[in-house]
């Protein structure tokens, strides 16, 4: 190969590399940034469920427990993202 193809290789997989970590750290930041101001977390109702050996699953209705979600992409400070829960349907399969 070429000094130019080299050089143009190693530049997508550094930016290969680098776009995930700064997408990631720009998402962490702004959640600090908005649980300074107050509103980055919610708190949301979830069911436990469980999968029974036919391949159903059992909803505990009679339990319900809350989960504090954070509004952002990815999961951070072991807070699940919101629109995660929300996707689940409230449903949390243990």
């Amino acid at each position: 190969m070429s000094r130019r193809a080299i050089l143009v290789v190693g530049a997508a997989l550094a930016i290969l590399v680098a776009l995930p970590i700064a997408v990631y750290s720009a998402d962490a930041l702004v959640l600090r940034y908005r649980i300074g101001r107050g509103g980055a977390l919610e708190t949301m109702t979830v069911y436990l469920a469980t999968r029974l050996k036919s391949g159903k699953l059992e909803v505990f209705t009679d339990r319900p427990q809350t989960e504090i979600c954070a509004h952002a992409v990815f999961p951070h400070f072991g807070y699940r993202p919101c629109w995660y829960v929300r996707r689940s349907g409230g449903v949390k399969v243990i």
